[in-house]
C-alpha cells in the first residue's frame, strides 16, 4: 500500500506543471501507469504530457500555459470517479478530462456536463455521445468503437472480394469481457445480419491471462476470421496462444487497443504478421523531432524510456494533447486571446474543431491521424480508420488511405441509441450555443 500511494505521488509531481499561476489552464488526468493496463496508460498519458511540456516551451497557447495533475485510477472505474471528483475543483476547477477507459467514461459520463467540464474519449467509450444534441459536453474524437467495429468489416470485405463475399463466413469475435469489449457489439450483430456472416461471440476475462478454452472454440469453429478485442495482456496471450493453435496471424485482425508495441514485442515471432487497426498512421513526424529536442533534450520528458518516443500509445497521447490544445485555440478565436478559458468556452472550442490537412503540416504531424472537423451533429469529427500491419521489429501501414465503413448504419444506431438515452433521462436534444 505505501509503494503504491509512493507512485501515484510520483505520478502527481511528474505530471504537474510548476505551481498554478493566472494564466494557467488547468486539465485533469486521471490516468494509470500502475496494473495490467499500465504499459497503455503510461505511454498514452506521457504522449499528451509531452506535447503539453512542448506547448509550454514555445510560450503556451497565446501565452497561456498548460497545467495539469494526474491522479492513479489503476484502469478501475469506482477509483476513476473518485479521482474525477479530488481534480474537478482543483486550482480554480478543472477545464477538460479524459479517463482513458470506457468504465470510468461511463461513470462520470453524468457528472461532466453537471460539473461544465467537457470529457474527451479519444477512440473508445460510449460511441452514440457523438450526438452533441445529447451529450454536449462528451467527445468520442476522430472515431469511435462503432466506427472502428464498421472499418474493420469493410477491410475484412474488401479483402475477401466485398461485402457480397462475407455471406456464409465466420468471424469470431474475441472480446475483453467489460464495457469496453460489448460496446460494438450493436454495430458488429447488426452487420452480420446484413451482410449474412455469422459472428461467433467469445469472451475473456479481464485480464486474459488465460485464454486456452477459447482458442480451442476457435479451433473447432474454424473461422475465416478472428477480431482480437483485446486490452494489456489479453493481447499477447491471444497472439501467442493461436500460434500454438496453428491458427494464422494473418487471419486475425485487432482493435487499436491491440496493437501497440506493447502487445507484440512480447509474443516474439508469433506477432509477425499480425494486423491491427489504428487511427494514428506508424512513421516519423516533425513533431517527434521537435519533442525529442526542447522536451527531453531538456530534461522535461515524461517517458522513462525514450525507446517509447514515436511509439503507438505515445503517438496517441501526442494525438490527444494537440486535440486540446487545438480546442483551446479555437476556443480563444472566439472568448479572446491570451485568456483562461472555462469549461464551457472549450466545450464550444471542441465542438468547432477543424484540423485540416494545412493545420496538420503547421503542427508537423500530416497525415498522423485524419482530418477532424466536429459540430453540434458530430462531436467524432471523422469516423476515419487505417490497418497496420506487424512486420517483426515494426509497425506499417497497409492501407494507404483512411478507410470509412458503413457511416450510414453507424449514424442510424447512433440517433436509435442516443435519442433513447434522452428519453430516459428526459433530455431535449439541442445544440448549445
Amino acid at each position: 500500500m505505501k509503494a503504491l500511494k509512493s507512485i501515484m505521488l510520483c505520478a502527481a509531481l511528474l505530471g504537474a506543471y510548476g505551481q498554478a499561476q493566472a494564466a494557467d489552464q488547468f486539465v485533469a488526468l486521471p490516468s494509470y501507469r500502475v496494473g495490467a493496463y499500465a504499459a497503455g496508460g503510461s505511454g498514452f498519458y506521457g504522449g499528451a504530457i509531452d506535447y503539453f511540456n512542448l506547448v509550454n516551451a514555445n510560450g503556451g497557447i497565446n501565452g497561456v500555459k498548460i497545467l495539469w495533475e494526474e491522479c492513479e485510477t489503476e484502469y478501475n472505474p469506482s477509483r476513476g470517479i473518485e479521482c474525477y471528483e479530488r481534480l474537478k475543483t482543483k486550482n480554480g476547477g478543472a477545464t477538460l478530462v479524459e479517463p482513458l477507459s470506457t468504465g470510468i467514461a461511463y461513470g462520470i459520463l453524468d457528472r461532466v456536463g453537471v460539473d461544465k467540464i467537457p470529457m474527451t474519449m479519444l477512440g473508445y467509450g460510449r460511441s452514440d455521445a457523438a450526438n452533441g444534441r445529447v451529450f454536449p459536453y462528451i467527445f468520442p474524437l476522430i472515431t469511435s468503437y462503432w466506427n472502428q467495429a464498421a472499418g474493420m468489416i469493410k477491410y475484412l470485405a474488401d479483402k475477401d472480394g466485398g461485402y457480397a463475399k462475407l455471406k456464409g463466413k465466420k468471424i469470431a469475435y474475441l472480446y475483453h469481457d467489460s464495457p469496453f469489449g460489448k460496446e460494438p457489439l450493436p454495430v458488429l450483430e447488426a452487420l452480420a445480419k446484413q451482410h449474412g456472416f455469422e459472428l461467433l461471440k467469445i469472451a475473456v476475462a479481464p485480464p486474459g491471462n488465460e485464454q486456452q478454452s477459447q482458442w480451442l472454440q476457435i479451433r473447432q469453429a474454424n473461422p475465416d476470421h478472428v477480431i482480437l478485442w483485446g486490452w494489456g495482456v489479453m493481447n499477447s496471450v491471444a497472439i501467442k496462444t493461436a500460434q500454438r493453435n496453428g491458427f494464422p496471424r494473418e487471419k486475425m485482425l485487432g482493435v487499436w487497443w491491440a496493437g501497440s508495441e506493447e502487445d507484440t514485442i512480447p509474443s516474439g515471432d508469433a506477432a509477425k504478421g499480425y494486423t491491427a487497426m489504428t487511427f494514428n498512421t506508424p512513421g516519423h513526424y516533425p513533431l517527434i523531432d521537435e519533442i525529442r529536442k526542447k522536451v527531453y533534450g531538456a530534461g522535461k520528458g515524461n517517458l522513462a524510456e525514450q525507446s517509447r518516443i514515436g511509439s503507438v500509445y505515445h503517438m496517441r497521447g501526442m494525438t490527444m494533447g494537440i486535440l486540446w490544445t487545438e480546442a483551446i485555440r479555437t476556443a480563444q478565436e472566439k472568448y479572446g486571446k491570451g485568456k483562461v478559458m472555462t469549461g464551457e468556452q472549450i466545450r464550444w472550442g471542441l465542438e468547432n474543431l477543424d484540423i485540416n490537412e494545412a493545420r496538420q503540416k503547421a503542427l508537423g504531424v500530416f497525415g498522423m491521424f485524419p482530418t477532424v472537423k466536429t459540430s453540434c451533429d458530430d462531436h467524432e469529427g471523422s469516423g476515419a480508420v487505417k490497418v497496420q500491419q506487424w512486420d517483426g521489429s515494426k509497425w506499417v501501414a497497409i492501407t494507404p488511405n483512411w478507410i470509412v465503413g458503413d457511416k450510414a448504419l453507424t449514424r442510424k444506431l447512433l440517433e436509435e441509441s442516443s435519442l433513447a438515452y434522452a428519453a430516459e433521462k428526459k433530455i431535449t436534444p439541442a445544440c448549445m450555443k
